[in-house]
């Protein structure tokens, strides 16, 4: 596997659902009581919260413009999220979120880079180039990518898949990759 070493000065972009929590099959969470850790997530956010100046969520949560949550709800359900993550000693600058459907044609809704640009309007000094999306699908991935960001893929596959045009790294967990930064620094 490829050496990537940062510092700082990097920022790191992590999609929620299937990398920070359980992805629910064919569900949304729609509050704090469904929400569920992935197995050492919060292990690995605090790991990573010592190499990069920012973590930053960029999450598709489309389920407010059906109806099936209020923004105030995901608000609700992102506080919680940034106060467990605090309590196990990481840190998460800023959650953004795009609430909308794929057919509004939004520019926040991943693929499209909207969330990124607003980060970068909010923080500046952030630097594209020296910026890592994690996620567990392929618009996470082209996102990053239409940014100039490195890519890591979450996998249960991970043994079986291999880079690709949008994929730079391949992991099975958010903890693996936090392992592989710590291991490269």
């Amino acid at each position: 596997m490829r050496i990537l070493k940062i510092d700082k000065n990097w920022t790191l972009f992590l999609d929620r659902d299937g990398v920070i929590n359980k992805r629910l099959k064919n569900d949304f969470v729609t509050g704090w009581e469904e929400f569920e850790f992935l197995n050492l997530a919060l292990a690995a956010i605090s790991m990573l919260s010592n190499y990069f100046s920012k973590i930053i969520v960029v999450t598709n949560q489309r389920c407010v413009d059906e109806g099936l949550l209020l923004k105030t709800d995901l608000d609700s359900i992102h506080d919680r999220l940034s106060k467990e993550v605090i309590k196990h000693g990481g840190q998460l600058t800023t959650i953004y979120s795009c609430p909308h459907t794929k057919e509004s044609n939004c520019n926040c809704r991943k693929p499209k880079t909207g969330m990124g640009l607003k980060a970068k309007e909010d923080f500046p000094e952030i630097n594209f180039n020296k910026s890592i999306i994690v996620g567990d699908s392929f618009t996470d991935l082209q996102f990053g990518k239409r940014l100039n960001m490195k890519t890591v893929f979450i996998t249960k596959f991970a043994k079986e898949h291999q880079p690709d045009e949008v994929t730079d790294y391949v992991f099975d967990s958010l903890f693996s990759f936090a392992t592989f930064i710590d291991s490269q620094q």
